[in-house]
């Protein structure tokens, strides 16, 4: 993506923020400006197009908004553009009432001519599952990865519009967690009539560099890898933002970060290394927050190739993974070993499962009776920190050296954050992937169904594992109603994927977030985003 000038004071305040200048603090006085330093440059301004907080913190977080709506700081549903809903007795129609007066954003690049309608929502969920709809693929390789992990092609039948404020939602099959799906990020409503002046100007990639949404801040201007600006908007149509300006500040080295978080450079900085976290909260100009992150981390063997495709070589692999070690040395025992592909906190996990045992002399073994000798395979470590996991590359290293023990040669790599996502999702990839994930909505199934469904193979599925009784489970689970039985399914899909290994489960973590003490009102997010609409500075 090119960077977005729009101005030589807009690009001086960029380079400013980029090269990590004090000016930009304190250089506007009449203005309210919040700087975060975030960890990753997001992939474009499209939510629906990504599945990574990164981008969506720098997207659907605040330059747009859903029908329906987490309350910040929980899980909690709370009406969005939908200020109600209904649902028929068969629990297959919903129909929503549009909250009246809504405003797209006006920007230098669009002004709009009329109020947020459902011809907004339809062409912003019909898009994602009608493979003719025009703007399916408006760029090359448009993938709506989340909507199609959370298999809501499946679900969704049809959206239509009653009448201005009235939009019809018609499902295949009734889905327990479709409300908490359409608070998800893939929910963002975008502009029809914004759409169709970009169809005519023959520039429809625009959705993804030029954003207009209804969120409480809207886009400003975007510098490759170095800075995101936004400013409050004006015609928001919930409470009004205290900022005056947000500006992401991105600093992809987690030290790097921190240091310019104490040297008043930025006034948040996302995902500080554990081993910083002491010194941290001794600063008293910072206060640092945590929280159980609703998290996994993950090594998800590609089971399509050969040898992984081997349930024992996945096991003994497994087995030859000393976890302790990795939450000592990576995590400085902020967070757990995880055992299970979803985390202690949510609902449904069966703590009954029984983790594979750190035992290299059982592993090896298990991998000579398999006829396996001389195995070469490569190890992904994520080029960025993420919630789950501060240090892929740390990790991937000890991992390499856990299975030189049994016998296993590995090769650590790793490619720029949108190539590794990119490369990752390719169904011949060579070698396990370092990855992992935060809830989006706080049910299993978020989980469970993108990292796991049949439909999410050569995509979020990283594992290309598509196991038909798991998969029975998870579409049972998703329609029924009453949530112990659900969450009794849920305990039967993860003995399930103990017993098939597609993935050595790593972690759960302990979220830190360290901030400015001059900061008031961030709540921090159990879903791993980060929001400001909230948050102000004080004088």
């Amino acid at each position: 993506m090119k960077s977005l000038k729009r101005g030589s004071v807009r690009a001086a305040l960029c380079l400013s923020v980029a090269t990590g200048a004090l000016g930009l603090l304190g250089g506007q006085a009449s203005a309210k400006t919040l700087v975060y330093c975030s960890e990753a440059a997001p992939e474009g301004f499209d939510p629906a197009l990504y599945s990574t907080n990164s981008t969506w913190d720098a997207s659907s977080k605040p330059i747009y908004s859903r029908l329906v709506e987490f309350e910040n700081g929980t899980t909690n549903l709370v009406p969005g553009l939908a200020e109600s809903w209904s649902v028929s007795d068969d629990m297959l129609t919903y129909t929503f009432k549009l909250r009246p007066g809504v405003k797209f954003q006006t920007t230098d690049y669009f002004t709009p001519t009329r109020d947020m309608n459902a011809d907004d929502v339809v062409l912003s969920f019909e898009r994602q599952y009608r493979t003719d709809h025009p703007w399916h693929q408006y760029v090359i390789g448009a993938n709506y990865e989340m909507y199609a992990g959370m298999d809501m092609q499946a679900t969704v039948k049809d959206i239509s519009k009653v009448d201005d404020l009235t939009v019809k939602l018609v499902l295949s099959q009734p889905n327990a967690s479709i409300l908490s799906n359409l608070a998800m990020d893939l929910g963002s409503i975008v502009s029809k009539e914004y759409a169709d002046k970009l169809a005519a100007a023959g520039t429809p990639e625009k959705l993804n560099s030029e954003p207009v949404g209804t969120g409480p801040f809207q886009f400003v201007g975007y510098q490759q890898d170095a800075v995101v600006r936004f400013k409050a908007n004006p015609t928001y149509w919930g409470a009004k933002p205290k900022l005056d300006e947000l500006v992401f500040a991105i600093t992809a080295d987690a030290s790097t970060r921190m240091q310019r978080l104490q040297a008043g450079e930025c006034h948040v900085a996302a995902y500080p290394a554990p081993a910083d976290v002491p010194g941290l909260k001794a600063d008293p100009n910072l206060v640092v927050m945590e929280k159980p992150g609703l998290n996994v981390a993950y090594l998800a063997y590609n089971t399509l190739t050969p040898p992984f495709d081997k349930i024992e070589v996945r096991k003994a692999l497994n087995m030859a993974i000393d976890k302790k070690a990795i939450l000592q040395a990576v995590f400085q025992d902020l967070g757990e070993v995880a055992k299970n592909p979803i985390p202690p906190a949510m609902w449904g996990y069966n703590d009954a499962v029984v983790d594979d045992p750190y035992d290299p002399v059982a592993a090896k073994k298990m991998l000579d009776d398999a006829g396996i000798k001389d195995l070469k395979m490569k190890v992904w470590a994520m080029p960025v920190s993420r919630p789950y996991m501060p240090n892929a590359r740390r990790v991937a290293e000890l991992i390499q050296s856990d299975f030189q023990k049994v016998g296993v040669g590995v090769e650590v790599v790793s490619y720029e954050w949108a190539e590794y996502l990119k490369r990752a999702r390719d169904k011949q990839r060579d070698g396990a992937i370092i990855l992992g994930g935060t809830s989006d909505n706080g049910d299993p199934d978020n989980l469970l169904s993108y990292f796991f469904s049949c439909a999410g193979v050569g995509g979020a599925n990283m594992a290309n594992w598509c196991h038909q009784p798991f998969e029975e489970l998870l579409q049972k689970a998703r329609t029924t109603v009453d949530q112990a039985e659900r969450a009794k399914l849920y305990e039967q899909a993860q003995l399930i994927f103990k017993e098939q290994a597609p993935w050595a489960t790593l972690d759960h973590s302990t979220v830190s977030l360290p901030m400015s003490k001059k900061v008031t009102g961030y709540v921090m997010d159990p879903l791993g985003s980060h929001r400001f609409e909230t948050v102000d500075i004080a004088e």
